[in-house]
């Protein structure tokens, strides 16, 4: 029998898929600034909800101190440009293809633990390194309509470029959002991650809110006006997704919840064919799967950060 953190994973892998195809939707609508911002201003207010439900339960919330907000905020600023630099990538390949690089979180973490912290990775884990990296070198020669690029230029197209930062700023995202919840005095893991989630959308909100008052004032014209119905959806596909990935990880081991959340490419796929009607060659499927195993060998194998 499967516990309720399977479908509680694969629930929060499609929200976050629709999420992003709507993101990349209103892209159109109200720019890329409107279309990112969207996902935290709508979002932060039900995040507060559900921490004042919480303490409304009689359920005591931990008092953040300055090194939650430290680390808050690093963890936030990376998700905003981590998310910038998808919402971008989308502009430039397929959203198979741009979603499928940001999955590279996982390898670029662990491989940042090991320069950083000299955490090494097992047999395993330079297997699971060498077929992401064969993967990513199918996608980076693979331009659109299956062209075939060669290798000492397509290093240097922007959507690998934006692709690949997004990974990297994720995997930040994750350090900093990780260090901050345990940093918590107190609280069960549901406590702290609802805690945390309020606290980082709602600065992620003010952050990108002052940054679009000053330089880009239509946008937010744009969520708060004609777009505000699509983009109260991002938010709300947002929050419930990430609950969703809260309440999972408080049920079974991250490592196994993270495996299973692969699933989401298998969404990405479908959505982009059938949805975008945007049509990925056999050498953007080769190069989803192989980035794919490679990240459910580094999960399963336990061989990522920590």
């Amino acid at each position: 029998m499967f516990g309720l953190w399977v479908p509680l994973t694969v629930g929060a892998a499609a929200l976050q898929t629709l999420r992003t195809a709507q993101q990349k939707r209103l892209t159109g609508i109200i720019g890329q600034n409107g279309a990112h911002f969207a996902r935290y201003v709508y979002g932060a207010p039900l995040a507060a909800l559900l921490v004042a439900g919480l303490a409304l339960g009689g359920i005591g919330l931990p008092a953040p101190d300055a090194t939650f907000v430290l680390y808050g905020l690093m963890g936030g600023i990376a998700q905003i440009i981590a998310t910038g630099c998808l919402i971008h990538a989308y502009t430039l390949r397929n959203f198979a293809v741009a979603t499928t690089f940001s999955k590279t979180e996982t390898i670029q973490a662990a491989l940042l633990s090991l320069a950083v912290m000299g955490e090494g990775l097992s047999a395993g884990g330079w297997l699971a390194v060498a077929i992401g990296f064969a993967g990513l070198i199918v996608l980076t020669t693979s331009g659109n309509r299956g062209a075939r690029i060669p290798l000492s230029r397509a290093w240097r197209e922007p959507a690998t470029a934006y692709g690949l930062a997004s990974g990297l700023f994720f995997a930040l995202s994750g350090i900093g959002i990780r260090a901050a919840a345990l940093s918590l005095p107190s609280g069960s893991e549901l406590v702290r991650a609802s805690v945390t989630l309020a606290a980082i959308t709602a600065m992620q909100t003010a952050l990108m809110g002052m940054v679009l008052l000053l330089r880009d004032r239509r946008a937010l014209a744009g969520a708060f006006g004609h777009a505000r119905g699509p983009a109260a959806g991002v938010g709300l596909m947002s929050v419930t997704g990430s609950l969703g990935w809260f309440l999972a990880m408080t049920l079974e081991p991250v490592a196994h919840v993270r495996a299973l959340a692969q699933i989401e490419i298998v969404f990405t796929l479908a959505m982009t064919v059938f949805v975008f009607r945007e049509r990925p060659s056999g050498r953007d499927y080769l190069g989803a799967g192989l980035i794919v195993a490679s990240v459910v060998i580094l999960i399963c194998g336990d061989t990522a950060i920590g």
